[in-house]
């Protein structure tokens, strides 16, 4: 049987990434060229190509500014999600501050659809070990679930030893579903296959392999994700340091023609039409092990 997996798209411009805080300050946002809108209707059209519909975690900050796109990716049948407002990393905030940037996006996306939303994904996947209280504040604002918990090492996010499958996280408020982006176990690590840098800069053979692997191997949907800057070859060079420009700009140009290999070799849909499979068989004991683990 063909397996469902699910696609996910950040919708953010080029210069909210994590890797240019320090270049754009967030008081400039606003003075810098947007190609948000022109960007994520390549990436609809696309979708609209090969009968794809996606989760995208829509930023606030965008939603604010450009409200016709929130409303012309929900009028093309996705699914709109909460990016957070501000692109603001998890553990360098505060709990109140997160619950504020939270609430702001939830509610604002929520009025401009006429309906609830119900899953966030975390900016840089930046709820950590150290972060995990930020699970609390989603369960009391409504979340159904939760994208944000990648299971591996990286610089800047990652709870390595965290479950690599849809598990629940129960606390006494609620409880919300935790859907990890893919990975591969290859003992003792777990490897990426997720998309995003991971799809540009590997060859389009690892994610071939690995998602037929999940899909084949462990009877499981992989979760899969880009953000609409990355088939805009063209955006401004902002500067950074060699390893960040590395992985911002790096294969840029060959996304579009990679995703559409990618959309005709494997069946998609959005995290919300899938919110069944993707429970099945989850262990609530899982999310339990890892909340003991909060620093």
């Amino acid at each position: 049987m063909l397996i469902t997996n699910a696609m996910t798209v950040d919708v953010e411009d080029y210069y909210h990434v994590s890797v240019f805080d320090r270049t754009v300050s967030r008081d400039d946002w606003h003075r810098v060229e947007s190609r948000v809108e022109t960007s994520t209707q390549r990436l609809l059209d696309l979708f609209d190509d090969h009968d794809v519909k996606a989760t995208f975690f829509v930023l606030g900050w965008v939603a604010e500014h450009r409200p016709a796109l929130v409303r012309e990716i929900a009028s093309r049948g996705h699914e709109v999600a909460s990016h957070g407002f501000g692109h603001r990393i998890v553990y360098e905030q505060t709990p109140a501050e997160f619950r504020e940037d939270v609430r702001r996006s939830k509610r604002l996306l929520e009025d401009q659809l006429g309906r609830a939303v119900l899953g966030y994904r975390a900016p840089s996947y930046s709820i950590t070990a150290r972060s995990l209280w930020a699970l609390d504040v989603l369960i009391d604002e409504g979340f159904q679930y939760d994208s944000s918990i990648f299971p591996i090492r990286h610089d800047r996010y990652g709870i390595p030893y965290a479950p690599r499958h849809p598990y629940l996280i129960s606390r006494e408020t609620g409880s919300i579903l935790e859907i990890p982006p893919s990975t591969v176990r290859m003992n003792p690590i777990n490897l990426p296959a997720a998309g995003g840098g991971y799809f540009r800069i590997l060859p389009y053979s690892w994610t071939r392999w690995a998602i037929a692997r999940i899909n084949a191997r462990e009877h499981r949907p992989a979760v899969f994700y880009l953000h609409p800057w990355e088939l805009d070859a063209d955006q401004p060079r902002l500067p950074a340091d060699a390893f960040g420009r590395f992985r911002h700009y790096r294969n840029l140009s060959k996304t579009e023609l990679r995703l559409r290999r990618l959309v005709r070799d494997f069946r998609f849909a959005p995290i919300q039409s899938m919110l069944p499979a993707l429970s099945e068989g989850v262990d609530a004991r899982a999310g339990a092990r890892l909340a003991a683990t909060q620093a």
